[in-house]
């Protein structure tokens, strides 16, 4: 039963992912701000549910799959982030992939460690 609470997660994950593209440009001068931010926000949301659920355990551990895994497992997307910077690099914007990789590695952790941090705290 668990599998449909991660499937359901997923699709709107998947759905939310693909909204955010609909509404944020794809790239702007080369950098692929649309996945971006819905890593840097699954970041954020990940390090606050992990607070919620697992550390302070003030939601139910039963909506981990549904949450973590599934909603923001789809949500975000390393896969993504590696095909941009690959075409980056092959389009000769070496430059703008080695940014938006250090970008995206850097920010997404220290909005994973700052979001726990400040929840803990907080919570």
């Amino acid at each position: 039963m668990i599998w449909l609470f991660v499937a359901l997660g997923g699709a709107l994950g998947a759905m939310s992912r693909y909204w955010l593209i609909q509404f944020v440009p794809l790239t702007v001068n080369g950098f692929p701000w649309a996945i971006w931010f819905a890593n840097v926000a699954g970041s954020i949301l990940i390090g606050l549910f992990y607070v919620l659920i697992i550390d302070k355990g003030i939601i139910s551990e039963q909506w981990r799959p549904f949450i973590m895994v599934g909603f923001l497992g789809a949500l975000t997307t390393f896969s993504s982030v590696a095909l941009d910077s690959v075409l980056l690099w092959q389009n000769g914007e070496a430059s703008v992939a080695l940014a938006y990789i250090i970008s995206s590695v850097v920010t997404c952790l220290l909005c994973a460690g700052l979001t726990i941090a400040v929840a803990q705290r907080v919570l």
